[in-house]
């Protein structure tokens, strides 16, 4: 196999990883939080990436991080759809 071939199976392996993993979202037991993400820190994609650290502003409403269910919308700014 040449490294053209490699690349691009590597590549599409990556796609396909990353929307199974956008796909599963948060593990049992955990909700997404949306609101009170710090830049840099979010778990996973929004806001046109889709990979987890590339929040680019604090707070942002599109933006979340896993936390345990029951505890997001008791933060200030927390909330459990995104933009809300």
């Amino acid at each position: 196999m040449n490294t053209r071939n490699s690349l691009i199976i590597a590549a599409v392996g990556s796609l396909i990883g990353l929307g199974v993993a956008q796909a599963m979202g948060p593990k049992e037991g955990m909700e997404k939080c949306h609101g009170i993400v710090k830049a840099g820190k979010n778990d996973c994609g929004a806001n046109g990436h889709g990979c987890a650290g590339q929040a680019k502003s604090d707070g942002d409403k599109n933006e979340w991080i896993a936390l345990p269910k029951g505890s997001c919308e008791r933060i200030v700014g927390g909330s459990l759809t995104p933009g809300g």
